[in-house]
């Protein structure tokens, strides 16, 4: 029970949870069981051994209760950069796959901008390698192209058939629209998606933040919304034409939303996801001229952020992803056009759920369920994981009413640009249980 993991990077985090554990009393939450109801939880050697509605007698185990918390089936996030390899100094698997434990999640699908990108079989066996003795489990997303460059199909098949869970040139858009249409045919083939940086770069080059009131009042050559609407539109007739899946990854305009929703009232496969920053912050931020605030798309204006809660509202939005992206001090210590575009956003993502969504009633918890657990994993082809007797023990516990700034804690990314951390956020991930270990916040 007490057998401790110890990780590459010195610090002692995971615990094997072989013995028996008790979650008392929690809010439990998986609607493919009909479960929305407080319930005690006893997980046995790594597996759900019983739930029950009364508190079991004489229990000889460890015993975890949280009056505030909720449990649900292990959230994952779709899309996060790991860095590894190339970019150790900024993430690496083992830390990237921490602070996902820190945020509350036991899955994540890692980005191709590594280097060399995810662009081979040995690249995907690589990673899978590196993961295996965590406790996040983590899938690739690999390149469509070859170097990312958008003019080669990179070798899909080889890819797939390695474990890729989706392709994607995330971080470059792909202007080349019968390179689109190959990916598209070719991953059709694999049942895999295709997920799209949707951005014009002849629209983009060289810009900065939204373009709008914020960017000429601040004179900051600004990136128009309409660079992101063009390409959205461009790969949902595309996908209606060849048949494949697409997903749009970090939507954030009106208008991007709207081709979205009329896409999916005609039948055609598409799927997109938002993240906590743009449906926390508007152009506005940028005002302090803080480079946290600088991310690829922009922080959007006070209409888009209205059209992105409308989204997540009526179901047009399928997922939260954070859009997890590591960069070092020095790199983000830079006048605001020098800056790299990201920002961490693992950690931080569960607060910004509960304080921006639940506590202003925009969404509900079985809306977190179908946007953070079964969603993303429809969409990649993983199996979802279950709250039943008998089923592996993938787990997130979730606190709703701690207050807490991540400033004040040690945090798990080796990197620390995000505009989040000095921000009071409500709700706290408390533990994370998956392949036989468990994870607590400290």
């Amino acid at each position: 029970m007490n057998q401790i993991k110890k990780l590459r990077h010195g610090g002692i985090k995971y615990q094997t949870a072989n013995g028996k554990i008790l979650i008392q009393d929690v809010h439990v939450i998986d609607p493919s069981q009909k479960l929305d109801a407080r319930l005690n939880v006893i997980i046995e050697n790594g597996k759900i051994g019983k739930i029950a509605q009364d508190m079991p007698q004489n229990f000889d185990g460890e015993i975890i209760a949280h009056k505030e918390a909720v449990l649900f089936p292990g959230l994952i996030d779709m899309h996060v950069h790991l860095r590894e390899p190339g970019r150790e100094d900024e993430e690496t698997i083992e830390s990237g796959a921490l602070a996902a434990a820190a945020g509350g999640f036991t899955a994540v699908a890692c980005m191709p901008n590594t280097d060399p990108a995810i662009e081979t079989q040995e690249v995907v066996n690589f990673i899978k390698e590196e993961a295996q003795p965590l406790l996040v489990n983590v899938y690739p997303v690999a390149a469509i192209t070859k170097r990312r460059e958008g003019k080669e199909l990179a070798p899909i098949a080889e890819m797939a058939e390695a474990g890729a869970v989706g392709i994607s040139d995330d971080g470059t858009p792909l202007m080349n629209a019968e390179v689109m249409r190959r990916a598209l045919e070719y991953a059709k083939m694999f049942d895999i998606p295709v997920l799209g940086h949707e951005e014009d770069s002849n629209l983009s080059r060289n810009r900065h933040m939204h373009e709008g009131f914020y960017s000429t009042k601040l004179g900051i050559p600004g990136i128009p919304s309409v660079s992101e609407e063009i390409m959205v539109a461009r790969d949902i007739m595309l996908t209606e034409y060849t048949g494949g899946r697409f997903h749009v990854c970090h939507i954030s305009t009106r208008k991007s939303i709207d081709l979205v929703r009329q896409a999916k009232i005609k039948g055609i496969p598409v799927s997109c996801e938002v993240t906590p920053h743009h449906f926390t912050l508007t152009d506005k931020a940028v005002e302090s001229f803080d480079t946290n605030t600088k991310m690829n798309p922009p922080l959007r204006s006070a209409d888009d952020l209205a059209a992105i809660l409308d989204g997540l509202r009526d179901g047009t939005i399928d997922a939260i992803a954070s859009d997890h992206a590591p960069h070092s001090i020095e790199e983000k210590e830079a006048e605001y056009i020098y800056a790299p575009f990201g920002i961490t956003g693992l950690e931080t993502a569960w607060g910004l759920i509960v304080s921006e969504l639940l506590n202003k009633k925009i969404i509900g918890l079985k809306d977190v369920y179908r946007l953070c657990v079964v969603n993303p994993r429809k969409i990649l082809n993983i199996p979802i994981p279950k709250i039943k007797e008998g089923e592996l023990a993938d787990l997130s516990l979730l606190d709703k009413q701690i207050s807490w700034r991540l400033c004040d804690l040690p945090g798990y990314s080796r990197s620390k640009n995000t505009p989040f951390g000095e921000r009071v956020l409500t709700g706290r991930p408390l533990a994370v249980i998956n392949k036989g270990m468990i994870f607590r916040n400290v």
